[in-house]
């Protein structure tokens, strides 16, 4: 029995896949640290996915740019849409947002066309159609009157 115990101990197959030194010039062989392996394949890991997190959080941020400007954008064009229009605006045009008593008026007219006799109160801002129907504000007033739409 005790020579069947020894036969298991020694690798009986070929010698370049021995899992152990066969001969004092067979390659060295070290065993390796699984923690050490480990540790390294979790950093990398780590390092990866914040990484991959990071420009996901960019990729946020400018979205999250655009849904605010869209939002600010509705609503200057709701303010717009509730003032008085004796015409309909195109798509692509400036037109020029004035208020009087209370209440806004769009016109073709810019402040400058008009002179030294505004015919309003208040110049607000100068305006663009879009063509999502919305409207872009491209001059406002020094006073910043646009906030009040």
């Amino acid at each position: 029995m005790s020579e069947e115990k020894d036969d298991k101990q020694y690798y009986t197959g070929e010698a370049k896949f021995s899992p152990i030194p066969l001969s004092v010039s067979s390659p060295m062989i070290k065993a390796e640290n699984k923690g050490k392996i480990k540790a390294s394949a979790v950093e990398t890991m780590q390092k990866q996915a914040n990484q991959q997190i990071g420009m996901l959080k960019k990729q946020a941020d400018v979205i999250m740019a655009q849904v605010r400007e869209i939002e600010a954008r509705l609503q200057v064009s709701y303010g717009i849409y509730e003032a008085e229009m004796k015409f309909t605006p195109k798509i692509g045009e400036l037109y020029h947002l004035y208020e009087k008593d209370g209440g806004k008026i769009l016109s073709f007219i810019s402040p400058e066309e008009w002179g030294k006799r505004l015919p309003y109160d208040t110049f607000l801002a100068t305006v663009l159609l879009l063509a999502d129907r919305t409207w872009e504000v491209k001059v406002r007033n020094q006073e910043g009157g646009l906030m009040l739409l």
